[in-house]
C-alpha cells in the first residue's frame, strides 16, 4: 500500500478522461488499497477546472454537476487533506525563489512537503502532470510520478 499526494492536474484525471487517466484509475482501484492526499486548496482548483471545461463546452452542465458531487463525496471520505498553513505558505515562497514555479504550483508542492513531515515517516509519491513542478519535487528529494508517462 502506497501513499500518493495528488496535485490538481492529477486529481482531475480521476474524474475526467484525459491523458494519464488510466494510470491514475489503476492506482485508485479499491483492490490497490493505496491512500491519497490532496491539498485543501485543491477543492477550489478542482471546481475551477471543471467549471472551465463546462464553460468551454467540453462537458455539459449535468456532467459537471455529477463530477463535482462525486468529488465532494470523495473529498469527505477518501482523501486525506493537507491544510494551507503559514508554514506551507512560507515553504511555497521559498520554492518560488528556487524554482520557476507558478504560485499555486509552489503551494501544492509545499503542501506535499508539509504532508511528508506529518505523515509519520511514510513519504508520499507526488503525482502531477506538470514537468516543471515534477522537476522541482525531485530537487526537493520527493519521489514523484507523472501519470501521463
Amino acid at each position: 500500500m502506497a501513499l500518493y499526494y495528488l496535485d490538481t492536474s492529477a486529481l482531475v484525471k480521476l474524474y475526467i478522461r484525459e491523458r494519464g487517466t488510466d494510470q491514475l484509475l489503476r492506482l485508485a482501484s479499491r483492490s490497490s488499497n493505496h491512500r491519497f492526499a490532496v491539498l485543501a486548496l485543491a477543492q477550489v482548483e478542482f471546481h475551477s477546472a471543471i467549471r472551465k471545461r463546462e464553460r468551454l463546452g467540453d462537458i455539459d452542465a449535468p456532467v459537471a454537476a455529477q463530477v463535482l458531487g462525486r468529488f465532494e463525496r470523495h473529498l469527505e471520505g477518501r482523501f486525506l487533506r493537507q491544510v494551507v498553513s503559514d508554514s506551507v505558505l512560507d515553504t511555497a515562497t521559498a520554492l518560488v525563489d528556487r524554482y520557476p514555479l507558478r504560485a499555486y504550483d509552489a503551494i501544492q508542492l509545499a503542501g506535499c512537503i508539509a504532508f511528508t513531515t506529518a505523515a509519520g515517516g511514510q513519504q508520499p509519491v507526488f503525482v502531477c502532470a506538470d514537468r516543471q513542478l515534477l522537476d522541482a519535487a525531485g530537487c526537493e528529494g520527493l519521489e514523484f510520478l507523472d501519470p501521463c508517462e
